[in-house]
């Protein structure tokens, strides 16, 4: 048996693949404690002010990377999310 080729190859995308927010069941607990993992005060608070340098031009390469990974983070974090909404309506 020949396995599909994968062609959506971007980190979200691999991350929705392993997630799987329709299939591998959570109990009405563990759903809620995934749905309680957030980001920091602090990290909120820097991500606001990574945007606005992205906005006005200013980032350095340094910059622009950490906010790079915070996008990541999220998105990964919002599928989790995504998984944990979807059992506790069940």
């Amino acid at each position: 048996m020949t396995m599909p080729k994968v062609t959506n190859k971007s980190e979200a995308q691999i991350w929705a693949r392993i997630i799987q927010p329709e299939r591998n069941g959570l109990s009405p607990e563990a759903a809620r404690s995934l749905l309680e993992l957030t980001f920091s005060a602090e990290d909120v608070t820097r991500m606001n002010e990574l945007a606005q340098k992205n906005r006005d031009g200013l980032l350095t390469r340094k910059e622009r990377q950490e906010l790079a990974d915070y996008v990541r983070v999220g998105d990964a974090l919002s599928l989790i999310h995504l998984k944990a909404r979807k059992w506790l309506k069940n």
